[in-house]
């Protein structure tokens, strides 16, 4: 698979395609950096979005704003796969480099097994 496609599909299910193409591509530096912004961008919302549904105080504001923040994030996906479709790792603040120091250690937790 051509790894600009491979680096949109691993936004496609959010999280779950992401943690998909970090176990099965374990080479391509293009692919793991899509796979692992989109699990940390994508498990992220779904976290906060959990939390916030679950405090009560906040439950009746986060009603009137999770559709806003669902067409964004709905925005934002398309977004990221048609970059990565292009073969551009379009970095997003902190995501993008939280994403590349968690490659990193995992680079350098792999070498020592090695």
């Amino acid at each position: 698979m051509e790894e600009n496609v491979a680096g949109a599909l691993a936004y496609f299910l959010g999280f779950v395609t992401g943690i998909f193409f970090l176990l099965t591509e374990p080479k391509n530096r293009f692919v793991r950096f899509h796979a692992m912004q989109s699990t940390i961008l994508f498990g992220g919302l779904l976290v906060i979005s959990l939390v916030l549904g679950i405090i009560p105080v906040i439950n009746v504001l986060w009603l009137v704003i999770s559709p806003l923040v669902g067409i964004a994030a709905f925005v934002l996906w398309v977004w990221l796969m048609y970059q990565a479709y292009e073969g551009k790792e379009y970095e997003l603040p902190y995501v993008s480099q939280l994403s590349r120091e968690q490659l990193k250690a995992r680079e350098k937790m792999e070498e020592k097994e090695e």
